[in-house]
């Protein structure tokens, strides 16, 4: 099943963020480049905030306050939608997009914890795929929650979810290593 597929990935993509930045100090986590790029801390709690908004949609369809809109209904819109937001968070997509503010990480720094709030956040993330199975397999369609317009299948999402990950996994290891090579060190 998919459902274990996904799992794996988010596994997989736990042990590359811990094995990567578990031993920053907050400093090192909170470290941009310039004030328009974000830094690992944000990027991770970024990545939080996205999958989490999910969390609600997923709550209304199993107490059955979910409302598809009616465009949902058409095949290939939810085929297009899905297609096109699945393409767009690839990780070896190199075309940028600006971040809704629903999104939004802080501006302010992120304490040191979150990695750890990131590996407990992945848990919950496969808790609530394992737990979606049917949904999957009834092909329950569902709106972006940044948009209503915008809708795809529940398994595009877990996909969507899963590609955004790996993308900013690799942003922020570019950051981590432009910070290295600046040579940024924690103060003391």
């Amino acid at each position: 099943m998919k459902a274990d597929r996904w799992s794996s990935d988010l596994d997989e993509i736990t042990r590359e963020f811990k094995k990567e930045f578990e031993t920053l100090s907050s400093e090192e986590l909170n470290w941009k480049p310039n004030a328009s790029t974000w830094g690992i801390a944000q990027i991770i709690q970024h990545v939080i905030m996205v999958n989490e908004s999910y969390f609600p949609v997923l709550a209304e369809i199993r107490n059955g306050t979910y409302y598809t809109p009616r465009f949902g209904q058409i095949g290939f819109i939810h085929r297009l939608f899905g297609k096109l937001i699945l393409n767009s968070v690839q990780p070896d997509q190199k075309r940028k997009t600006k971040t809704l503010t629903l999104w939004q990480p802080e501006h302010s720094a992120i304490r040191s914890d979150i990695v750890m709030q990131f590996e407990k956040h992945q848990q919950e993330l496969k808790k609530a795929i394992r737990e979606s199975e049917d949904l999957i397999a009834a092909n329950v369609v569902i709106s972006s929650p940044a948009n209503r317009i915008i809708v795809y299948k529940l398994e595009t999402a877990f996909d969507i979810m899963v590609a955004h990950e790996k993308r900013h996994f690799k942003q922020a290891q570019e950051i981590n290593l432009l910070r290295a090579t600046r040579n940024v060190k924690p103060t003391v």
